[in-house]
């Protein structure tokens, strides 16, 4: 008994003394966790919204300020410290030192002030600027529903022109910095994304990306030597910022209808206009004719259409209308109200070791015509580590997938044009082998149902890596080595069933494309910054890159399909194509820059670029490109120290050559191709040339000069940027016609000489910036004037498309349209009086078209060469494809944490 007793006591000693362990470590515990408070302001006692608040040596652990400023964080200890730091502001290291309820007091950090500008293989502050470059932060795109990145660049930059090309969801806009700088080659600028040349931006997410520079004279594109010539658009991707983790989230869900759509004619109009047409006709045809005439007892060739007609068969003349015939608005039945959303979210985290950005993003966009859209999956990882205190080492991964709907919509004797010349009088079930075509016109098919039944696809998986490594040698020097791979895959298909063709057409068709392409490359920089007697700054770089591109096509075609609803090619019983074509292209460059800053005033920079490339002849395989430019930075002077609301006020100029080697593959040497020859009395296969050889094949080469002005006032409020710009391209690629009797059309050649010469202002001002309310906007301007220097020795080349004819004349712009000048329409005054007191159309007192006869209401042409008629030599050089001025306003309107976006752009 005694025993048990005894054992109950210690049993009891040890239970005592677990819970008082258990207690210590709680209280332990919770006087870790040490509740901390405080605001966050600016020196002017504003609050400062969103600033990371980070317990120093505890990675992870951190908030940030909300709308008031005010931020809440459990800390280890009263003794911990904490690390404040935001944008444009100085970081402040705050000791708690006991306390728990703080003030913090940000001071504005001059320099983060001047941001910094992404250029060539470098970054440099913008008040140090020589040449000519617009920036555009994430701030101008966040907030807008862009559903592919060059829509971001519409009316934000001066100098930089997007066109739509075309209208199917998915298609990139058209860019053009300073004009069009090539004729038959490429005037696209070149695309470089984190530091990797890529073919176009359409794979790049714009939630992803934090900055756009577009480097526009040839100062600061010739780094880029060969591919600089057009303008070089150098986009960064987003980096995880130091601070507490961050998860984000994005949506937007959008509505587009088509505006500015033609009135269409009901049927009843539509009858009525062809009823008038057809009785004007059988008036003008014989003087005695009269509307008298029962439309039965008319000739054959002259009657309405008696499917028209109430009474088709009076013997009286009875124009009246039915109205009992299907009424259908074609262009109603192939449109829509587009519905497009996009969904994006993003991890990124930052510590002294590490950095991660990782993003997944979907968006999908119908187009405005029926069974057109646009699909896309994009993924993206920016990372990289501090392996030491030398070297550090990133990868950027980004794969993305995309499906285009394109639905057979554009161009000529396509869906749209098809939907506007539809007569209205058939209805929306007729028009198809299945459904029955319509007695008014026999072989119109329905566009609705082409629409339905047309597989009109694109898909594309795209595949880019870049990998990286830094080392800093010594202070100021840092080697950098990177390379790329890149991968496209597209392949497009095409059927069009035999139920949606005319009757005249016997099979199906079906077409598939596929393109596969890779591109790698290489590039070392060494880069050393050093400072000689406190006011001599100086940045050299040194570098090399290689690059492979490697491009694979096959396309295949086969016809007569037993069945509609079977696409594949393998069913078609006729194969009448079915091609491959591989292309490689090898570049290699040696480029280096010198800047040099004296005392924060006086800047000069030059950069050489050598480049080789294998789509020229060996002896014109290899240019150099070189580039100086110069700036004053004039506030700095001692005689306007004293002047504190100018912020900036510097002079540049700058000249530069860069070039352009976007051509064919191997346009230098024959390429040939095999077809079949009648050789004695049977047929042989025969191999011959397919161009015509040029081994004197050279770079299109642009020298550029610039002279602009930056202006900055109120601590950075109001910047004024100002530039004038004079680009000479010279040894233009052009297709030459050769004689017939040469066995060839045309050869490659360089022979013409064009100029660009205009003219950019750049305002961004911030009108009110209050502690809940910020006001911005931003204002440019540009204007350009394109002119033909030299054309070889031809005066003028006349170029066909679409119907249309366009003329290309020494002292003139590039594609001019070459058309006749009107003046207005033909009356009856203009043609001579018959006997009979009416006009007689073969007799006109005006020059009409020659070999046409001509009536009132036709359109009067001007007789340019006065020859008393209208002929092919009356058409003139008419207009120009670049406009006159090209503007952009955005408004910015921020209220506590709602934003609007106003823009308008127009040219």
């Amino acid at each position: 008994m005694e025993n048990r007793i005894t054992l109950s006591k210690c049993v009891e000693g040890k239970s005592r003394f677990l819970l008082t362990l258990f207690l210590l470590c709680f209280c332990s515990f919770t006087w870790a966790q040490v509740k901390v408070t405080g605001i966050v302001t600016d020196s002017s006692g504003e609050a400062i919204i969103g600033a990371n608040v980070v317990e120093k040596g505890a990675p992870g652990n951190g908030t940030i300020s909300d709308i008031n400023g005010n931020f809440t964080l459990n800390v280890k200890s009263n003794k911990a410290v904490l690390t404040v730091s935001f944008i444009g502001y100085k970081d402040k290291t705050v000791p708690l030192n006991g306390s728990n309820n703080l003030k913090v007091i940000l001071e504005e950090d001059s320099q983060a002030l001047d941001e910094v500008v992404v250029v060539g293989y470098g970054s440099v502050k913008k008040s140090n600027l020589t040449t000519s470059v617009s920036k555009m932060t994430s701030d101008a795109i966040e907030g807008r529903p862009v559903t592919n990145l060059s829509d971001a660049l519409s009316g934000q930059l001066a100098g930089v022109q997007t066109q739509t090309s075309s209208g199917i969801p998915g298609e990139e806009m058209q860019i053009t910095v300073r004009g069009v700088s090539s004729i038959n080659g490429s005037s696209n600028p070149l695309i470089v994304v984190d530091g990797v040349i890529t073919e176009n931006m359409s794979n790049v997410n714009p939630s992803d990306v934090a900055s756009i520079q577009v480097l526009k004279d040839a100062a600061a594109t010739s780094i880029y030597g060969a591919r600089g010539s057009a303008g070089v658009i150098l986009i960064e991707t987003k980096q995880a910022q130091k601070g507490a983790p961050v998860v984000k989230w994005e949506s937007y869900l959008g509505f587009q209808n088509a505006v500015g759509l033609p009135e269409m004619m009901s049927p009843k109009e539509w009858m009525a206009y062809n009823l008038y047409l057809k009785n004007a006709m059988w008036l003008q045809k014989d003087g005695n004719n009269t509307l008298d005439t029962p439309n039965k007892d008319r000739p054959s060739g002259d009657r309405v259409n008696p499917d028209w007609l109430l009474n088709p068969n009076s013997d009286t003349a009875d124009w009246t209308l039915r109205s009992d015939l299907p009424q259908t608005n074609w262009i109603d039945a192939i449109l829509q109200t587009a519905f497009t959303h996009s969904h994006q979210v993003s991890v990124s985290s930052k510590g002294d070791k590490y950095s991660i950005y990782a993003s997944a993003g979907y968006m999908n966009q119908e187009g405005i015509v029926k069974h057109t859209g646009y699909e896309r999956f994009n993924f993206r990882i920016n990372a990289s580590m501090n392996i030491n205190k030398y070297i550090k080492a990133g990868v950027n991964f980004a794969p993305t997938i995309s499906s285009q709907d394109r639905g057979e919509s554009e161009g000529k004797d396509k869906v749209i044009m098809t939907a506007l010349t539809m007569i209205p009088t058939i209805g929306i079930n007729e028009g198809t082998r299945s459904l029955g075509f319509s007695k008014f016109r026999k072989d119109d098919v329905n566009p609705y149902e082409r629409l339905k039944q047309v597989t009109d696809s694109r898909n594309i998986k795209n595949f880019d890596v870049a990998s990286w490594v830094e080392a800093y040698i010594i202070k100021g020097l840092t080697f950098k080595s990177m390379f790329n791979y890149s991968s496209d895959n597209r392949i497009d298909e095409y059927f069009l069933p035999l139920d949606v063709q005319k009757m005249s057409v016997k099979s199906a068709t079906a077409t598939s494309k596929v393109i596969s392409g890779s591109r790698t490359g290489w590039q070392n920089t060494l880069s050393y910054d050093f400072t000689l007697w406190k006011k001599h700054q100086m940045n050299v770089l040194l570098g090399q890159s290689i690059e492979n591109r490697s491009i694979y096509t096959a396309d295949m075609k086969a016809t007569d399909f037993p069945l509609d609803n079977v696409p594949t090619l393998n069913q078609g019983a006729t194969p009448s194509q079915a091609s491959t074509m591989k292309n490689i292209v090898r570049t290699a460059s040696l480029f280096g820059r010198l800047s040099y800053n004296y005392d924060d005033k006086y800047l000069v920079s030059a950069s050489v670029r050598r480049d080789g490339s294998s789509r020229f002849g060996p002896s014109n395989r290899w240019a150099t490109f070189p580039s100086v430019s110069a700036g004053w930075k004039i506030n700095s002077e001692e005689f306007m120290k004293d002047i504190e609301f100018i912020s900036l006020l510097k002079l540049r100029a700058s000249w530069g050559m860069s070039g352009n080697d976007r051509i064919g593959y191997s346009d230098y040497v024959s390429t040939f191709t095999t077809g079949n020859v009648a050789y004695g009395n049977t047929s042989q296969i025969a191999i011959y040339p397919t161009n015509y050889a040029n081994l004197d094949l050279k770079w299109e080469t642009t020298k550029a000069f610039d002279f602009g002005f930056d202006l900055s006032l109120f601590r950075n409020r109001i910047q004024l940027n100002v530039d004038y710009y004079i680009n000479r391209t010279d040894d233009l690629l052009y297709n030459l016609q050769l004689p017939a009797a040469t066995g060839f059309n045309s050869m490659r050649t360089n022979l013409a000489s064009i100029e660009n010469r205009g003219w950019e202002i750049d305002l961004t001002t911030v009108n009110i910036n209050t502690k809940s309310f910020k006001w911005s906007s931003t204002l440019n301007l540009s204007g350009n004037k394109n002119k033909v220097l030299d054309l070889g020795g031809n005066d003028e080349i006349i170029t066909d498309a679409w119907n249309a004819q366009f003329i290309t004349k020494v002292g003139g712009p590039i594609s001019q349209f070459y058309t006749y000048r009107t003046d207005g329409l033909l009356t009856e005054a203009d043609f001579e009086v018959g006997t009979d007191g009416r006009y007689n159309p073969n007799k006109p007192l005006v020059p009409t078209v020659k070999g046409k006869k001509q009536r009132p209401g036709n359109v009067k042409y001007v007789d340019t060469d006065n020859s008393g008629s209208i002929d092919n030599d009356d058409r003139v050089a008419y207009g120009s494809n670049d406009p006159d001025i090209m503007f952009g306003f955005t408004n910015r309107f921020t209220y506590k944490d709602f934003e609007l976006s106003i823009s308008f752009a127009d040219r």
